[in-house]
């Protein structure tokens, strides 16, 4: 059950006053929690469009990529990028347009950005997650590990919050409890990623 409250408008200062985030917090794994995360990060699959149509697809990818072109610049880099987001996010079961909303919050779409707490990439990962769940030769600023590691971890925290996105991207933050980094995720979310079939159906007919 989502806990968020109104909305706050989304202005330069206050995304940059919390995009330093991605501050978890190292947290003791069970053996089967570890390894199943470890499995998770290891799995190598090319990432595509997960969609009930290929017409579905191609609406969502032609307007997220128009919405991201201010951001990303060359198309072929933006498409790519957002393959992998909506592969990710659907694979660790997540909405493709609230991690996309997270990414904004984070690192603006920036692969190389590093946060004062040495967060690090698109989704801002701290890096003893690799020595938890990965290796050390896996780079936090590659596009496809990034993604893996961040929606991996988050939907991590929502299986230890049953659910609650509010508390978990407040694990994620490493602000639990406290309403403003989710606050910002799902402004940025609704005001900038919103998807929905109707608007889908749309763009398909």
């Amino acid at each position: 059950m989502l806990k968020f409250l109104l909305p706050i408008i989304l202005s330069g200062g206050l995304l940059a006053q919390y995009a330093q985030a991605g501050a978890q917090r190292e947290e003791y794994l069970s053996d089967s929690v570890a390894s199943s995360l470890r499995r998770t990060i290891a799995d190598r699959i090319e990432p595509k469009l997960i969609f009930s149509s290929q017409a579905e697809a191609n609406a969502w990818l032609n307007e997220m990529s128009g919405r991201l072109a201010g951001r990303i610049p060359d198309e072929f880099v933006r498409r790519k990028l957002l393959t992998a987001i909506h592969y990710e996010a659907t694979r660790a079961g997540l909405d493709p347009q609230m991690v996309l909303g997270l990414i904004h919050v984070e690192s603006r779409f920036n692969r190389y950005a590093i946060s004062p707490v040495g967060a690090r990439g698109l989704m801002q990962v701290m890096p003893f997650w690799q020595r938890a769940i990965g290796t050390p030769e896996q780079s936090l600023f590659d596009m496809n590990t990034n993604l893996r590691y961040g929606c991996s971890i988050l939907r991590h925290y929502l299986n230890i919050e049953n659910g609650d996105l509010f508390r978990a991207l407040g694990r994620y933050n490493g602000s639990l409890g406290k309403a403003e980094y989710p606050n910002l995720v799902y402004s940025a979310w609704k005001g900038y990623y919103d998807w929905n079939t109707k608007l889908a159906q749309g763009y398909t007919q």
